[in-house]
């Protein structure tokens, strides 16, 4: 990234702090989001091997973590906003660790069952999506699944996962809610 490029992620950062601390993102437990996240959940149940040690990238104040109700052996989430994280740690949630660190300099310390890019890849500039998509698929256990869910169409994102050599599509769902304009793609791949 040049230096105009890193100076918005910087500015980045410190809204998505201002966000979480004014409560903008409490709506993701709602039951428009819940949708969404069954369908995440399902891919996981659905591909990972039973009891799945999960990464969740872009996991907020930990909702995932939250509906997927202790259904996983090891719960490793990790968000850009460190306001986020400690409202996460704060739910006191069974077998989870929350980590403030941004997904383009992350390296996983372990494997998983599940890696889950939960509304983030949008995020991540295009000069490190390949870097970023590299070191999670390091990451993940050769019978697990990564999970992608974007919302809407995700422009400049599908292409990195449908057309990646390493990965196979097990599952590609649109999400819909009741409101048109809200709704969200998700996917499941396995490493090839």
């Amino acid at each position: 990234m040049n230096l105009i490029d890193k100076f918005h992620h910087w500015r980045r950062k410190l809204r998505w702090n201002k966000q979480y601390k004014s409560g903008r993102w409490d709506s993701l437990e709602s039951d428009k989001e819940a949708k969404r996240y069954e369908k995440i959940i399902s891919c996981i149940s659905n591909y990972a091997p039973a009891n799945p040690s999960v990464l969740d990238v872009g996991c907020g104040d930990g909702v995932l973590t939250l509906r997927m109700q202790g259904g996983y052996s090891y719960f490793l989430g990790v968000d850009f906003s460190s306001v986020s994280v400690e409202k996460a740690k704060a739910r006191n949630l069974v077998n989870s660790e929350f980590l403030a660190a941004d997904a383009i300099k992350f390296k996983p310390e372990r494997n998983f069952d599940a890696i889950v890019l939960n509304e983030v890849f949008y995020y991540i500039h295009d000069s490190e999506k390949i870097n970023v998509m590299d070191r999670l698929l390091n990451a993940l256990n050769d019978n697990g699944v990564l999970v992608v869910s974007i919302y809407r169409e995700g422009i400049g994102c599908w292409e990195y996962f449908r057309e990646n050599p390493k990965l196979e599509e097990l599952e590609f769902e649109t999400v819909r809610t009741d409101e048109e304009l809200r709704y969200w793609k998700v996917a499941a791949y396995r490493k090839t």
